[in-house]
């Protein structure tokens, strides 16, 4: 992986570390590059059991690099594709699917302001710990662009699409508090807590029912584009799949024990 993310997994968590820190984070090609590689990379990594996306400096990521974008507009239009938004389906998308589909559970430490992609990776992720000095930004319309990394899938889940609508319409800074109160954020610390509280939670799902946990991601997803009926043969499939678990058999047998379950992730 590029310095401008990095990388690191033990003992079943992997950490996704932004670090671009003199740019707050800023999505340069290399950063967005490294960011969905990584992203792919604990996906696919068996020995991965949960995802913790964090960052250095002072901000969480204000989204894409506009010191480098601005070259792709001066950019003659019949240059390689033409096409000026590129990074959109050659990174950004790619990066949100990883975070959103996979099979583990992913925690974003917002650690700063989260603005525009920045904004779309952490809403990707399926639980935010934010430092109470932290912020969120659309962004967006700010520069005359319409929303990417999800934002318009996941905001309106989370707070309602008339709220995502005022959000996306009028961006302004959401602070901490705010964010709690909209279920932006699920839980809001003191900023010198937000790396130990981040990995705490990270850790403890590290250590959970790993097939359990992406059985329910995969019937929360479902069931936003699905109806009732629909949603209820989806939640039979994955309730056999995961009661078949060895994980499960673990849990049973240990509550009858009255001791705490030491699962193994299959």
């Amino acid at each position: 992986m590029a310095d401008t993310v990095l990388y690191e997994v033990s003992d079943g968590l992997a950490t996704i570390t932004l670090n671009r820190p003199e740019a707050m984070n800023a999505m340069n090609t290399e950063a967005k590059v490294a960011l969905r590689e990584a992203a792919r990379s604990a996906e696919a990594d068996p020995a991965v059991r949960a995802v913790l996306l964090t960052a250095t400096g002072r901000a969480f990521c204000v989204g894409q690099d506009l010191k480098e974008h601005i070259g792709s507009l001066s950019a003659p239009r019949d240059a390689g594709s033409g096409k000026t938004m590129s990074t959109v389906s050659e990174h950004y998308n790619p990066i949100v699917r990883a975070l959103t589909g996979m099979p583990k559970p992913v925690v974003a430490g917002v650690n700063g302001v989260a603005a525009g992609a920045g904004f779309g990776f952490a809403l990707a992720a399926d639980f935010r710990v934010v430092a109470d000095t932290a912020s969120f930004n659309t962004s967006f319309a700010g520069v005359a662009l319409t929303a990417d990394s999800g934002v318009s899938w996941t905001l309106p889940r989370l707070i309602g699409p008339g709220r995502a609508a005022d959000l996306l319409l009028f961006p302004r800074t959401v602070k901490a508090q705010e964010a709690l109160d909209l279920g932006i954020a699920n839980r809001v610390v003191p900023a010198a807590e937000l790396a130990d509280e981040a990995r705490k939670v990270a850790r403890v799902l590290a250590e959970g029912p790993t097939l359990a946990y992406a059985a329910l991601k995969e019937s929360l997803a479902y069931a936003a584009s699905h109806s009732l009926d629909e949603a209820l043969e989806k939640e039979d499939e994955l309730q056999e799949r995961a009661g078949n678990s060895e994980d499960h058999t673990i849990a049973v047998k240990a509550f009858i024990a009255k001791e705490k379950p030491t699962y193994l992730g299959r």
